[in-house]
């Protein structure tokens, strides 16, 4: 769990210029997401459908208390804290999802992160599972402490690469419950 003495980069304001190399937690417990529904970065209804599965039979089960956010709010103290775009944008070479910080509350905390992942047929339950891990600040293995592999089976969906039917693992859930 974000931070560790091998992923200790204070978490910062990303903008709308994600760098993927940075990690943060979400700012409290109540963890609202929402699916962007219109434009370019726009969820087909295959893809909200393996959001909303995911985080109800992936993330609702631990401490964190899980809601789909209909009327996302984008500034203020209490910004929707997840929203999910399918765009390239950002999403660095070779990868299919980036997760990034848009409102840092502090050097620890986020009060909003965007999760982009491309189109085409990348929206899996792994891959969201792995970029929404990162959003409440669970890392890869070489981020860990303490340190394991990038490809440790214990690691769940944290593992990189990440296979569509993973899930958290005892591990990844017992860092979310004793954080929030």
């Amino acid at each position: 769990m974000y931070p560790t003495p091998y992923a200790n980069l204070a978490c910062v304001d990303e903008g709308s210029s994600p760098n993927g190399y940075l990690s943060c937690q979400t700012d409290n417990a109540t963890l609202t997401y929402y699916m962007d529904s219109g434009g370019t970065n726009m969820l087909e209804t295959v893809d909200r459908n393996r959001v909303t599965y995911t985080m109800e039979n992936t993330f609702e089960p631990t401490d964190l208390s899980v809601s789909l956010d209909s009327t996302p709010s984008f500034s203020g103290s209490a910004e929707t804290d997840i929203v999910y775009e399918e765009s390239g944008i950002g999403v660095p070479s070779g990868s299919s999802g980036v997760t990034f910080c848009n409102d840092a509350a502090d050097h620890l905390r986020c009060d909003q992160q965007y999760i982009r992942i491309l189109g085409g047929g990348h929206y899996a339950q792994g891959l969201i599972c792995h970029e929404t891990g990162h959003a409440v600040g669970l890392t890869h293995g070489d981020q860990a402490s303490p340190l394991t592999s990038r490809t440790d089976e214990r690691l769940g969906c944290m593992e990189t690469p990440v296979s569509d039917g993973e899930g958290l693992q005892d591990n990844n859930i017992d860092n979310i419950n004793g954080t929030y």
